[in-house]
């Protein structure tokens, strides 16, 4: 494994004088406008670059999900079957760094820009990061962490066409998608009005356009991650004919009539919605939220070995907050309903219209599955040494009953 444990610093979350500067900069920008520009604008700036600031956040996170597994010997290598370069805590933060420098700062030349009157080079701040993005993930060269960044699109690959076997990785990362549904549809529409050429214009404020706020195109792509997970249910029913993996096809189903239901508003007469689509949309949102939530705790969290994953190897303070603590059953447990609850306001289109709102409860979204990783690896740990121990067990039976035959026939 590469690099060695350290614990969290604090400099890693303190925000650095240069990215106050870039925020202030920004903000003077925006202030130049008049007020009724301004908020469409800032509209449209979040569209382009929340997407890429929650996979910031994602990364970051993910990072302290790592550093608590090196602290608590857990062999994450061996649970995502990850091969000896596989990037550590250390190297993931490294990533989030840039992340955090470079999302800000095209952030900031966009709106410095076009609040200083040059609309064309603001809107081509978002597509040249947007293209930098992309071809940082497939480039074919042995630098940027490559073996890391091809071991990622794989994994999507098999998401995206579950033609053979279901492994662990496979189906966590397309967990993770489903958290993430609404930063696919955000990249969608920030794509096709870059398409369509749309950017920094006001061509894409009318709902119905093609890149609108009514396209079709938005529940399409925020039910991708829901069908992924429920067909990888499916594929595993086929391999294992266990019948839990239909149930949690199932629960994977119940998003699509609140994704469906929702979208139905724009494009139904009021009184029909209020009476008869509304009802329905309420009632499969329950149904959904409370579904996932005793899914969660029921079926990917093991209660009777919780909060094993802070027990580290060494005496630290997080270790000793954590660890057997019952603070922590209700705070996960109480937490994860509240936002499985929540997140059903960001896969309904029609009650997206706050951005800092959405954004916030995508980011608790994130934050919620930042602690559902813990308690799911811990859970599947604690099977694969239950698993390895079977095994040592078995195999020292037989070897006692070998001992014992061949003793026996010596003394025949």
């Amino acid at each position: 494994m590469k690099g060695v444990n350290t614990p969290v610093s604090t400099a890693v979350i303190m925000p650095s004088p240069i990215l106050l500067w870039r925020f202030k900069i920004g903000w003077d920008s925006v202030m130049r406008m008049s007020v009724d520009l301004r908020d469409l604008f800032l509209y449209e700036a979040f569209l382009y670059y929340n997407p890429l600031l929650l996979m910031t956040m994602t990364v970051w996170l993910w990072g302290i999900n790592l550093w608590f597994f090196s602290q608590a010997s857990v062999n994450y290598a061996k649970i995502f079957d990850l091969d000896q370069n596989h990037l550590t805590h250390r190297e993931i933060w490294k990533c989030a760094t840039w992340m955090t420098i470079i999302v800000p700062t095209s952030m900031t030349a966009y709106l410095y820009l076009y609040s200083n009157g040059e609309v064309s080079l603001a809107a081509s701040q978002p597509v040249l990061l947007y293209c930098a993005v992309a071809m940082i993930l497939v480039f074919p060269f042995d630098i940027f962490y490559m073996s890391s960044r091809y071991y990622l699109l794989r994994t999507l690959w098999r998401i995206l066409l579950p033609l053979q076997a279901i492994s662990f990785s496979d189906f966590f990362l397309a967990d993770i998608l489903t958290s993430m549904a609404k930063v696919f549809s955000d990249l969608e529409r920030s794509v096709c009005r870059m398409l369509h050429r749309q950017v920094a214009t006001i061509a894409w404020f009318e709902a119905d356009s093609v890149c609108g706020s009514h396209s079709i195109a938005i529940p399409l792509v925020l039910v991708l991650p829901y069908l992924f997970r429920f067909f990888q249910c499916l594929r595993q029913y086929k391999d294992t004919r266990e019948k839990t993996t239909l149930l949690n096809a199932l629960k994977y189903s119940t998003a699509v009539p609140v994704i469906f239901l929702s979208a139905l508003k724009y494009h139904v007469f009021p009184d029909r919605w209020t009476n008869f689509y509304r009802p329905l949309w309420l009632l499969s949102s329950v149904l959904n939220s409370l579904y996932s939530f005793y899914w969660d705790v029921t079926r990917d969290w093991d209660l009777s070995g919780f909060t094993r994953i802070f027990k580290f190897s060494k005496p630290h303070l997080f270790s000793h907050m954590l660890y057997g603590r019952k603070w922590v059953y209700f705070w996960v447990i109480g937490s994860n309903l509240v936002l499985r609850c929540t997140w059903t306001y960001k896969l309904s289109a029609h009650l997206r219209h706050n951005y800092i709102t959405v954004f916030t409860i995508a980011a608790l979204e994130i934050f919620r599955r930042f602690q559902w990783i813990f308690f799911r690896v811990e859970n599947e740990w604690i099977k694969m040494n239950a698993k390895s121990n079977l095994q040592l067990t078995t195999n020292d039976i037989t070897n006692e009953e070998e001992k014992l035959l061949s003793s026996t026939e010596h003394n025949v």
